[in-house]
């Protein structure tokens, strides 16, 4: 088995979000800081591992004062959280370049299980010879399962923040080193 250790490019990868606003449209944002890594079985990709880690106070949806607000304990609390953390616990293979990385993702002081679905897009070399491998991932959380409960009943009724979190990751990997397993 031969497994080789990527890192991610945060200067060519995504970390971003969205949320129904006003139960009629969706407020979009990203995480601007992150680092992570992939250690890749090139014989089985589903005994690979995924570690990722966000800055929280990174988070960035174009309003400063939403941004506060949503930095605040209200939200994230990042003075107590400063960071969000993904670690894959197993990944199942869906079709040729599909897969479900299942993990634990960490949210303030709350962990809970969330399946990515992810389309594995290949390697190529760039033009400076470095290997590259690129990964789009999705999935939806529910807010209030990682303690986000912060809300407020508008008029018309519905809520001003919708429950559901729905996240795009966009991922680009460069090769690190090769390393050989018993």
């Amino acid at each position: 088995m031969t497994t080789n250790n990527w890192n991610i490019d945060a200067v060519h990868s995504g970390v971003n979000f969205s949320v129904r606003h006003m139960v009629v449209s969706k407020v979009r944002g990203r995480f601007a800081k992150y680092s992570g890594a992939i250690t890749m079985d090139d014989g089985d990709i589903t005994r690979s591992v995924v570690d990722v880690t966000i800055e929280a106070a990174s988070l960035d949806t174009g309003v400063p004062d939403r941004d506060t607000h949503l930095r605040s304990p209200d939200f994230f609390d990042v003075e107590r959280f400063p960071t969000l953390r993904f670690r894959s616990k197993r990944i199942e293979k869906l079709a040729d370049s599909r897969y479900r990385v299942v993990g634990d993702l960490t949210i303030r002081d709350v962990t809970r299980e969330v399946p990515l679905d992810v389309e594995y897009g290949g390697q190529a070399k760039d033009p400076w010879g470095n290997e590259r491998a690129g990964f789009v991932a999705r999935a939806s959380v529910d807010r209030k399962d990682f303690g986000l409960q912060w809300n407020q009943v508008l008029e018309t009724g519905g809520v001003l923040v919708g429950d559901r979190v729905d996240i795009e990751l966009d991922v680009q990997a460069v090769k690190a080193a090769a390393v050989q397993a018993a």
